[in-house]
């Protein structure tokens, strides 16, 4: 199944919706209102409780819904068969939120064809640590953006880049993994662009701490997520990305580095993954705008695609202005000849 989270108009303002996404019949189901429908006619319930049971069993987060352990996969198909057709909306009218609203967003770099490519354009050496250690950083959830959102560009960043990258969607709580059952742990899956500043980067890079605030301004995740039973393979997924309509990149997901066990099981040990947490894969080679030698610009459109998932789209916005930054503190730390 597909799964995915809208914005609909409540008694106080606009709610999140947890829905079932159809795309072969262009719709999507509120999982909240169809419950209510059925516990109404299947059950004898009233319609206050019907809507109040069915409103925490079906919450607006997706990282509660799935930290109910099975209930959503569970349930889900048998409230969309019984009531799902008087809880549908037109998908081209929804508004969407985030996949998921993830407690913990992590990337990886993991292709091994961006590993080299990326490393020349920024003029860095691949470490060989790479071989010995999974690569992944750690970024902000807070700034998660859903399909077809503005992304947001702040003032100082000049060069900005899209990545073209799966997400791993973890469904339950789990520490330790291994690869034998690393799979085992994950919902779904998404499209996940990790938006970057090049420029920079750059100094992050050098610094050596990891990225901050050449990423920590907007993480594309979408436009659903789907279950892990319709993928017979998680390493021939076929994906794209397209700018302004113009494919930049596409190929499949299985020219990595460390395999999709090995990250999960590598980022698990010694702490917890949460339910509704996304894992980037790391981008495809050719996946982002700096291996073509391209900078984006306010208003380009980009779109990120995977057979069986769906077209994650998003415009980037104007750079916003007169925002603070710091000031160069020379010869402090290295004295200057």
């Amino acid at each position: 199944m597909k799964f995915g989270r809208i914005l609909r108009d409540g008694p106080d303002g606009k709610i999140a919706r947890l829905v079932v996404v159809e795309p072969e019949k262009g719709r999507v189901i509120d999982l909240a209102r169809a419950a209510a429908l059925h516990y109404v006619a299947t059950r004898n319930a009233t319609t206050d409780a019907a809507r109040t049971f069915a409103n925490a069993a079906y919450p607006g987060s997706m990282a509660l819904a799935l930290s109910m352990g099975n209930y959503l996969t569970d349930h889900a198909p048998a409230i969309v068969a019984s009531t799902g057709d008087d809880a549908s909306l037109d998908m081209n009218e929804v508004e969407w939120l985030p996949a998921s609203d993830p407690p913990v967003l992590r990337d990886g770099l993991n292709f091994m064809g961006h590993i080299t490519g990326w490393s020349a354009k920024m003029g860095r050496t691949v470490p060989d640590a790479m071989e010995r250690v999974v690569p992944y950083c750690q970024n902000s959830p807070a700034m998660v953006i859903g399909n077809n959102a503005t992304v947001p560009w702040p003032g100082y960043i000049n060069h900005m880049d899209y990545e073209l990258e799966l997400g791993w969607v973890i469904g339950r709580k789990v520490k330790n993994l291994t690869p034998e059952n690393a799979l085992d742990a994950v919902f779904g899956v998404t499209m996940y662009n990790d938006f970057s500043g090049r420029d920079l980067q750059q100094d992050e890079v050098a610094i050596g701490m990891g990225g901050t605030k050449a990423k920590n301004f907007a993480h594309g995740i979408g436009p659903w997520i789907t279950t892990m039973d319709e993928f017979k393979d998680p390493y021939s997924i076929e994906m794209e990305v397209r700018l302004n309509g113009e494919t930049k990149g596409k190929g499949v997901s299985s020219d990595v580095l460390w395999r999709v066990e090995e990250v999960l099981s590598f980022v698990s040990q010694g702490e917890y993954l949460q339910p509704g947490e996304v894992i980037g894969s790391g981008t495809l080679e050719k996946g982002s705008a700096l291996e073509h030698g391209i900078k984006l610009q306010p208003g380009d459109v980009v779109e990120l695609e995977a057979k069986n998932i769906g077209i994650l789209r998003n415009v980037l916005g104007e750079p916003e202005q007169g925002m603070w930054w710091p000031t160069a503190q020379p010869g402090k730390l290295v004295p200057t000849s």
